[in-house]
C-alpha cells in the first residue's frame, strides 16, 4: 500500500475518533446522593403503604417473611420502569446523572434495568461489588459490570 493510502486512512480514523460523543463518567459522591434520595422517595412510601395499609401495622409486617420481599420487589420493578423510560430516576435527576448502555450511550432495556437491580442487591451483600468502583477508571461498579451499563453526568 502506498505511503499516501495509508496516510488518508490514519486520518479518516482520527477523524472517526473525534466524531465519538465525550463522556463524562457520574461521581461516586452523586452516585450515593441519588441512591440516598430514591430510598427516601420510593422505597420509603412503598414499606409505608405495605405496612400500615395493607398489613394493618408495624407488627403484622415484622412477622410476615413475604412483606418485605414485596417491597423490594415492588421497588425493583418501579426502579427499573424509572430507567427503562428514561434512564433516571427521581435521585439521578436530581443530580444530573443518566444510567445508560455501555456501548450504545442510549436507554438501557427493562430487562437490562432490572439485571441491574438483581445485581445491585448481590453487589451489596458481598460489599466487593461496591468497592470495585473506586478501581476502575470508568467509574463501574459490580452491578454495571453484569448487566452491561455506565452511569454519566448529564450537562
Amino acid at each position: 500500500m502506498r505511503f499516501r493510502k495509508l496516510k488518508q486512512n490514519k486520518t479518516k480514523r482520527q477523524n472517526e475518533e473525534s466524531l465519538k460523543p465525550t463522556i463524562k463518567y457520574a461521581k461516586t459522591i452523586d452516585r450515593i446522593k441519588a441512591f440516598i434520595t430514591d430510598m427516601f422517595m420510593i422505597y420509603i412510601p412503598i414499606l409505608y403503604i405495605i405496612t400500615y395499609l395493607v398489613m394493618g401495622g408495624k407488627e403484622e409486617f415484622q412477622s410476615s417473611n413475604i412483606a418485605p420481599f414485596v417491597g423490594v420487589l415492588l421497588y425493583g420493578t418501579i426502579y427499573s420502569f424509572f430507567l427503562y423510560k428514561t434512564g433516571q430516576t427521581p435521585g439521578k435527576k436530581a443530580y444530573k446523572i443518566k444510567v445508560v448502555d455501555a456501548k450504545t450511550y442510549e436507554n438501557i432495556s427493562f430487562i437490562q434495568a432490572f439485571l441491574r437491580f438483581i445485581s445491585f442487591l448481590f453487589s451489596t451483600t458481598i460489599l466487593l461489588g461496591l468497592i470495585v468502583i473506586f478501581y476502575r477508571k470508568d467509574k463501574k461498579s459490580l452491578h454495571d459490570i453484569l448487566a452491561n451499563t455506565v452511569v454519566i453526568s448529564v450537562e
